[in-house]
């Protein structure tokens, strides 16, 4: 007999969201703004996630702006925004009214917050687990050698052999990316820790998305629409700079500044 099938299955997925960080709330600078982002070019964000920061606003900025109106706004650049980061308690009823959820950059949001979950979710199986009956007193024994501390685990690397293709997006969770195929046009690659690419690398890379600024992007040939290091980016909707373009580069975060530099065979 045919095993009846579930209504619905739950899996834990990872999502990865753009977060706009707000520094003013007037509507016309956020359009003009985003219009110089985008270059004009209508699908740069392709229907991705956004959460909303307002932690750089003060509260009475926060409490003037019309959720409905900047999701809208948002909307308009194929940013589809989910939630608000960083908002004052107070104006959380209003938000949630609004269709937003709350992110309280602690129990949601990243791959950070999710690796934070996980842990919770281990230290409570943990305590839920039987205490152990408490051994005899062993008798006196010698004090043991000193003994010499393990090494420390290796990094975690997610190699792929494959071409990256366009509509692919591969998130290294935790983890280096290694890739040693070509990345295409529309593809997008993502890893916690670094990425290597040993091919062309065209569509977008993006390193350090937990938020590490050590994190870098190395690449045989530079042909990538975008780059971004710990959520800081730099686009090439213009082009290469001919130093760079074609190249074998590494992509790193100088202060709030994206640093592409020409690796030169010694």
């Amino acid at each position: 007999m045919q095993k009846a099938r579930k209504p619905i299955d739950i899996k834990i997925s990872t999502v990865v969201a753009i977060s706009a960080i707000l520094h003013e709330t007037d509507p016309a600078a956020l359009e003009q703004a985003l219009k110089d982002m985008t270059g004009g070019v209508s699908d740069f964000f392709e229907d991705e996630f956004a959460v909303l920061d307002v932690g750089a606003l003060d509260a009475e900025a926060a409490a003037g702006i019309d959720w409905t109106a900047l999701a809208a706004l948002f909307k308009q650049f194929r940013l589809n925004t989910v939630a608000v980061r960083n908002a004052p308690e107070d104006l959380h009823a209003g938000i949630v009214a609004h269709g937003l959820a709350i992110d309280s950059g602690a129990a949601t949001g990243g791959p950070a917050n999710a690796r934070a979950q996980e842990n919770a979710m281990m230290a409570s199986v943990a305590a839920a687990a039987p205490a152990p009956q408490p051994a005899p007193e062993p008798e006196p024994a010698p004090q043991p050698a000193p003994v010499q501390a393990a090494p420390a685990p290796a990094a975690r690397t997610m190699i792929v052999d494959t071409p990256v293709r366009a509509g692919q997006r591969i998130y290294a969770r935790g983890a280096d990316l290694v890739i040693m195929a070509a990345v295409n046009n529309g593809a997008e690659i993502i890893a916690d820790g670094s990425i290597h690419v040993y091919a062309p690398l065209r569509g977008r890379a993006l390193a350090g998305a937990s938020g590490n600024t050590e994190a870098r992007i190395f690449t045989a040939s530079l042909e990538a629409e975008l780059v971004s290091i710990a959520g800081v980016y730099r686009t090439f909707e213009n082009g290469h700079p001919a130093e760079i373009a074609g190249k074998q580069v590494q992509v790193r975060l100088n202060g709030e500044r994206i640093d592409v530099l020409q690796m030169k065979a010694s």
